[in-house]
């Protein structure tokens, strides 16, 4: 077998299958005497891994093996092929998710204890729903409460070869960016704050804009009262001046006579 036939079948068995393949899946696809070992098959990844590099889709390794993915900078437009929007998460699920990836195994009241709330059972049985978190034990304590530790599952979705991959504390963005980068739920009770911050941020400048308006009618009706009390004195005045010039002729009038 030559090593573009042994690359293409690689290619081939990649794309038809529904999820990553390890290698000793990949030895599986020949027959025992026709095995080309576990070196060729590496070989072949690499080849392929280079060929697909300026392309749209990348060959990468996961924890359950390798699979071709559609490049992560291009997912904003293929994303628009399915109408439904991506899962979103709280930021209490991630937390609890975190918790358990850095300090696994861990029970559910250590997890409470460093959050320092309840940790909601819809919480726990999504985690394990999506087969992210599984029971690995149990602590031997009163109760022999359940020890949790992160799956293959977890490390394949997040794009990780192994626990080694993750990134390190120091590393670790705030929540809330990893909710507006992922597009992850942000609790009601959490926008309810935002949208109050909002309204009270915006709420000086619309008082500043409602004083100023407020501002030129009083000094525009001011200007109007000058203008009318102006205007009443000429009238006075020419009034009064009408009524001196009249007793004049009056005075002379007499006189003549």
């Amino acid at each position: 077998m030559t090593d573009q036939q042994l690359k293409n079948i690689i290619e081939a068995a990649l794309f038809a299958a529904g999820g990553p393949l390890s290698l000793e899946k990949l030895e599986s696809l020949f027959a025992l005497d026709e095995q080309p070992g576990r070196e060729a098959i590496r070989g072949a990844l690499d080849a392929l891994r280079a060929d697909w590099e300026l392309r749209g889709i990348e060959l990468v390794e996961v924890a359950s093996g390798f699979r071709f993915q559609v490049k992560a900078a291009l997912a904003p437009w293929v994303a628009r092929l399915w109408e439904e929007r991506p899962s979103r998460y709280s930021r209490a699920l991630l937390e609890t998710l975190a918790l358990i990836a850095y300090r696994q195994p861990i029970t559910r009241a250590e997890i409470e204890d460093i959050r320092g709330v309840s940790v909601s059972s819809s919480i726990m049985k999504t985690l394990m729903e999506r087969e992210w978190v599984r029971v690995v034990g149990h602590r031997d304590l009163p109760g022999r409460p359940a020890l949790y530790a992160t799956t293959r599952q977890f490390l394949d979705y997040f794009n990780l070869k192994s626990l080694d991959d993750l990134p390190t504390l120091s590393e670790l963005k705030d929540l809330d960016s990893i909710n507006a980068e992922l597009q992850f739920e942000v609790p009601v009770a959490e926008a309810a704050d935002g949208a109050a911050v909002a309204k009270d941020a915006a709420a000086p400048e619309a008082g500043v804009a409602a004083d100023a308006a407020s501002g030129a009618t009083t000094e525009e009706g001011v200007d109007a009262a000058d203008a009318a009390v102006g205007e009443d004195e000429a009238d006075a005045g020419s009034a009064e001046t009408d009524s001196v010039e009249d007793s004049s002729r009056l005075e002379t009038a007499r006189s003549e006579n």
